[in-house]
């Protein structure tokens, strides 16, 4: 019996020991993460571009759909599309992009029809 909770005790100790491992202090990268990194250029031209967009339907879907591909358009710094607001703000540089393409990138998403930019800044 002795023997029994000696051996018991001794596992559940070396089970704690060497099963506490700090991974907090490493954020791990997803393979989708990795896939969607863009380097990071300075633009030559900086500029903002804000604008209405009639048509989303939801926050998740719609909104967060048309911020991922203005996101990974060459020459966009940042791009946020707030669903509450139905308005997207895009940093982008000038020298490459125009508004009217960013116009036209959010129009042809989905099936092209559904969503239509207005009131541009």
């Amino acid at each position: 019996m002795n023997f029994t909770k000696s051996l018991i005790t001794f596992g559940l100790a070396s089970t704690l020991l060497f099963s506490c491992k700090d991974t907090s202090s490493k954020p791990v990268e997803t393979k989708d993460e990795l896939n969607n990194k863009k380097e990071i250029t300075v633009a030559a031209k900086p500029e903002t571009a804000s604008f209405k967009i009639e048509g989303m339907t939801c926050a998740m879907g719609c909104a967060k759909t048309i911020e991922t591909k203005l996101s990974k358009m060459d020459g966009v710094q940042k791009a946020t599309v707030d669903f509450d607001k139905k308005e997207a703000t895009v940093d982008f540089d000038g020298a490459v992009l125009t508004p009217e393409k960013l116009y036209a990138t959010v129009e042809a998403t989905g099936d092209g029809a559904t969503y239509k930019v207005s009131h541009s800044k």
